[in-house]
């Protein structure tokens, strides 16, 4: 509960006469809506603290010394560079208000600080020598340049009936902003824990859907590629009888000399692959679901076993038995190791991006640049010699990079996988469908005196695509960027 008008009157009775004609020595914004000055009277320095955090929105003298953001705010920046070494010429309350306006005088004349404890809508402003809102802390836009005019002002509990908290009944000097500050540092402490149990809470909502999804999508792979789990019988049976296969026959049967009662078995054929082609097909098909069991079966059961501890963490934060870390944990993120790659990703990989990453039906890593700068930074920086790229012709768009090893040749499936992604961030996204090319990451050169991005490529392929929902409802699922 922030001070009420009677509290506010009683503290202020209690430090004004401190504060006034104090000069401004320090500065400090711990939180994003907590400040702190360091007052300099003659003999002492005094400590004002001023919240419009609505929960606490308050005025007192503190003791506390909260540690402060490595760079300070840019509201900070601007009391320090305007308000440090100024001297404080009056404060005052607005009559029947929680409104307080304290005047400065400095290197740029008269200015004043006006803070608007009034719970939800608290805030502090800067007002010029002309009462003209120059800078405020809630970043409301429409009153920067406007003159000040204070809140609407609400009918309030007549003084008499408001209750008094905070007597100052140790009768020391400001006895009253005292036990104000005691008050509220053990409820901002509860506060505290309060906010992050929420931030937490919905952080691991997000965690797990994310996860589901991500979840789903490989069991949807592994499934497809289960479909595949007899092939190596097929392509044997084919490699046996090749030599009496006609091509353009669209199914063959034989014997299947692997059961012991050796029946009949039909294998359906691609009438436009040869026999050699077909067979290829099939042993093809049974070493991808080799490696899809090989790589997707314990990535889902590592996935799922982190899905049941983030499912506990949030049934303890929902039944009140959940604390705070002394270091909130970072939230999970699957590491994926493919086949294709056989190898750690690289501190490349690691320092550069954000970028967006996703990972192909085959389990390539693609990252997508999301502007001209990470553009620049994803080819040049990331990408390496061998490693494929493409972009949407003829159109401004997102630069695609699929990580391949030495040598490797991107499976079809990859292939279209990263031009659907080219196609969605480019300026073809409309229309649905357009032209992608592609080539290796060594043949794309900077284009010098350009902006970033501006590239010259050479010895690009091409590919027609459409936007497929299918596809790109899978690629998503497939993220590995939160």
């Amino acid at each position: 509960m922030a001070l009420n008008r009677a509290e506010l009157e009683r503290v202020l009775a209690e430090i004004t006469p401190l504060l006034h004609g104090g000069w401004i020595q320090k500065i400090q914004q711990p939180t994003a809506d907590t400040l702190i000055f360091d007052i300099r009277t003659p003999g002492r320095t005094h400590r004002l603290l001023i919240s419009a955090r609505p929960e606490t929105s308050r005025l007192h003298l503190t003791g506390q010394h909260p540690p402060n953001p490595p760079t300070p705010p840019a509201f900070c920046q601007f009391l320090r560079a305007h308000f440090q070494g100024a001297k404080i010429d009056a404060i005052r309350q607005v009559p029947n208000d929680r409104i307080v306006e304290i005047s400065f005088t400095g290197k740029d004349g008269t200015q004043a600080l006006v803070c608007e404890l009034t719970g939800k809508k608290a805030n502090i402003l800067i007002l010029n020598a002309e009462r003209h809102v120059i800078r405020e802390l809630a970043q409301q836009r429409d009153r920067i340049g406007q003159p000040y005019a204070a809140p609407p002002h609400r009918e309030q509990v007549p003084q008499e009936t408001q209750p008094i908290r905070f007597t100052g009944s140790s009768g020391t000097q400001a006895s009253i902003s005292a036990d104000i500050d005691a008050y509220y540092r053990d409820k901002e402490s509860i506060l505290a824990i309060d906010h992050a149990k929420e931030a937490r809470r919905q952080a691991l909502k997000r965690t797990i859907k994310k996860a589901q999804r991500r979840i789903a999508a490989w069991q949807e792979d592994l499934s497809k590629a289960t479909t595949y789990h007899g092939y190596a019988r097929y392509g044997e049976l084919i490699k046996a009888n090749l030599s009496t296969i006609a091509k353009g026959t669209e199914q063959i049967t034989v014997i299947d000399y692997f059961d012991e009662t050796l029946p009949e078995v039909t294998i359906p054929l691609d009438s436009a692959k040869s026999p050699q082609g077909n067979m290829d097909d099939y042993f093809r098909k049974h070493r991808k679901y080799l490696t899809a069991d090989r790589e997707l079966t314990p990535r889902i059961a590592q996935a799922e076993h982190e899905l049941r501890r983030l499912r506990e963490e949030l049934l303890a934060i929902e039944h009140g038995t959940w604390t705070p870390p002394a270091a909130p944990p970072a939230l999970p993120r699957t590491t994926i190791q493919t086949a294709a790659l056989k190898r750690k990703p690289s501190g490349d990989t690691q320092r550069h991006g954000p970028f967006r990453r996703f990972v192909s039906t085959d389990g390539f890593p693609i990252f997508v640049g999301r502007n001209a700068q990470e553009n620049d930074e994803l080819t040049f920086g990331l990408a390496k010699s061998d490693d494929l790229w493409l972009h949407a012709r003829g159109t401004p768009g997102s630069h695609v990079v699929v990580r391949l090893g030495k040598g490797a040749e991107p499976p079809v499936e990859t292939l279209r996988d990263a031009a659907t992604l080219a196609l969605l961030y480019s300026d073809l996204k409309k229309s649905g469908k357009g032209e992608v090319i592609y080539t290796r990451r060594k043949w794309v050169k900077k284009a010098k005196g350009q902006a970033p991005g501006a590239v010259l490529v050479t010895q690009e392929k091409s590919l027609h695509i459409s936007l497929d929902k299918t596809r790109l409802e899978s690629l998503k699922a497939r993220s590995t960027q939160d």
